[in-house]
């Protein structure tokens, strides 16, 4: 598979690497998505301690961190994003024992990162969601010092309000210390319905504030869990019951149209449309031929009257 340069606009979601993803097809992954022409690794110290016997988390940092000493030069082909602030310190004993957001966590937190990835530094550091028992300006103030001190190149906020990230940013600005200059969103087509909850804890939806505060501010927008996990192609996983009301209906109606339109799949119209509003999307891919299908949506065209169809129908 030849490269392309669209592919670098996709990240790839490696949560289960080293749990329900074993290392090998892990390993086959990261060549495949590399070759691609693919840059970007998304990964979370507390990745993914809901499925390891262990009841800890690192096994996906551990996995990208052999692939790594295993590809010569392999560090220079692509730009790692890790999360501190749930990662159990006690195992089986989630959220009490999560780390936090304290200053003292933060740098634990990426100190066990930097070792297990091991690397010097991570391309990106996210807070994976807030941490209102410690004050903002802590937090603030650890995770641009990781900047200050290269440990972290940029940093950025997951599952954070956009006025919580607003507050952040200007502390930043008054402690002169690099802000947090990305967010990372729960976000695809098909949307649950107002008020209804999840079942996955800690997910926050991405708004249509928050879309214009990052277009506005010029703040890097990633969206994870674009394909709502498999819900759109497999009838083995449908939506959970909060997608199920008229609007989904109409997006799907919509999709299909544009399916037969353009000649791709549903997967792969979603992650285009996410594509044209300036949105990097996490591909979770357990196996290659997903994989193949994610990387063919950058080459999927949508134009301005198919995107109004879409918006039309949610």
């Amino acid at each position: 598979m030849a490269g392309n340069r669209g592919v670098a606009r996709l990240v790839l979601g490696t949560m289960n690497y080293g749990t329900t993803v074993d290392r090998q097809r892990a390993f086959a992954l990261l060549d495949r998505f590399v070759e691609a022409g693919g840059e970007w690794i998304d990964t979370a110290n507390c990745y993914a301690f809901w499925s390891d016997p262990t009841g800890l988390g690192g096994a996906s940092e551990r996995v990208i961190g052999a692939w790594l000493r295993a590809r010569p030069g392999g560090r220079t082909r692509v730009k790692i994003a890790t999360k501190v602030r749930y990662d159990p310190l006690v195992a089986h004993r989630w959220p009490e024992s999560a780390e936090g957001l304290s200053a003292g966590a933060v740098t634990a937190g990426v100190a066990g990162s930097l070792s297990r990835l091991g690397v010097d530094a991570v391309d990106l550091l996210w807070a994976h969601g807030e941490d209102r028992g410690v004050p903002l300006a802590e937090t603030v103030t650890a995770f641009g010092g990781l900047v200050g001190t290269g440990h972290a190149h940029r940093v950025g906020a997951a599952n954070h309000a956009s006025w919580r990230v607003e507050q952040a940013r200007a502390l930043a600005r008054d402690r002169g210390v690099a802000p947090w200059s990305a967010l990372q969103l729960r976000h695809s087509l098909a949307q649950p319905r107002p008020g209804a909850l999840l079942p996955d804890r800690g997910h926050k939806l991405l708004t249509a504030d928050d879309l214009d505060y990052a277009h506005t501010e010029g703040l890097d927008l990633w969206a994870y869990t674009p394909l709502i996990n498999g819900g759109y192609v497999r009838p083995d996983k449908p939506f959970p019951e909060a997608y199920d009301h008229p609007g989904t209906t109409r997006v799907l109606g919509v999709l299909d149209e544009l399916t037969a339109e353009t000649g791709a799949t549903r997967n792969q119209v979603v992650l285009a449309w996410l594509l044209r509003q300036g949105i990097r999307p996490i591909v979770g891919v357990s196996d290659l031929a997903q994989l193949d299908e994610a990387v063919g949506a950058v080459d999927v065209p949508l134009d301005d009257g198919q995107l109004a169809r879409l918006a039309d129908a949610r």
